[in-house]
């Protein structure tokens, strides 16, 4: 019978978001950082002397959200210096957009960096090619996340699909390991053009923890301009859908 599927589908409630672009996630989550510079040094200091990525620097006061690694400890060492809002609205068209300084309250998203064929040429559908270069899976599981029925990125027609000719560009995840820098060469040639590059989660950024290490292979980023950089770790879903839609053209950060 059908009245009691009709029961079991109205129990479970509404379950997509209606309004992505009105989304409140939990105090909990830390997302965009605010920084204040206050007399005593002493703890920014300190904070930046334990953070394990180099992202936090005391004079002048700085944090690379590239970097980070939402660890929150600076802002435990540190609390009158730095406080971890809720905010996922952090993705940037350029690296330097990444940088949150003393006094500022957003991350701002320069339309004048996007370049003008991605708004014409995937404005209305973008079809994207993740490639894990040496991650540990947990940003794949999140952008996995943006198609479920909480989130239903594909109502904007924006999705992920298996093959790289079949796709409008590239999500790299992963500090990019030796072993991986060649198959993501061939991936992101396998496109054709015009083409965009996302970059996603902290290790994709900067290296993150790996940064250092003689498995990373990075010269990808030396010979390639991403389009967007994502920060996180992992990039939680509406990292990701805040700075797409952005880059498309389809919402505007104030």
């Amino acid at each position: 019978m059908i009245l009691p599927k009709i029961k079991v589908l109205r129990s479970h409630g509404r379950q997509y978001i209606p309004d992505l672009d009105a989304v409140e996630l939990t105090e909990a989550f830390r997302g965009r950082p605010e920084l204040t510079e206050t007399g005593d040094t002493e703890a920014l200091e300190r904070a930046a002397a334990a953070c394990p990525t180099g992202a936090l620097t005391a004079d002048p006061p700085a944090l690379d959200l590239g970097r980070c690694l939402f660890c929150g400890e600076c802002a435990r060492t540190a609390p009158r210096n730095i406080r971890f809002t809720n905010d996922y609205r952090i993705g940037s068209p350029t690296r330097e957009g990444l940088v949150v300084r003393p006094g500022d309250r957003c991350v701002k998203f320069d339309q004048k960096a996007v370049r003008s064929e991605i708004g014409r040429c995937f404005g209305r559908a973008l079809q994207l090619r993740e490639v894990c270069a040496g991650g540990d899976a947990s940003i794949e599981m999140e952008l996995n996340a943006t198609g479920n029925v909480n989130f239903d990125l594909g109502r904007y027609g924006i999705g992920f699909t298996a093959s790289p000719r079949h796709a409008d560009g590239v999500v790299l995840s992963g500090p990019i390991t030796a072993n991986m820098a060649e198959a993501l060469e061939i991936c992101y040639d396998a496109v054709a053009e015009p083409k965009i590059l996302v970059v996603c989660g902290s290790e994709a950024c900067s290296g993150g923890l790996f940064a250092a290490s003689r498995a990373v292979d990075r010269s990808f980023l030396d010979t390639h301009r991403p389009d967007l950089w994502l920060p996180g770790a992992p990039t939680h879903p509406m990292i990701y859908i805040d700075g797409i839609l952005n880059l498309l053209g389809r919402k505007k950060r104030e």
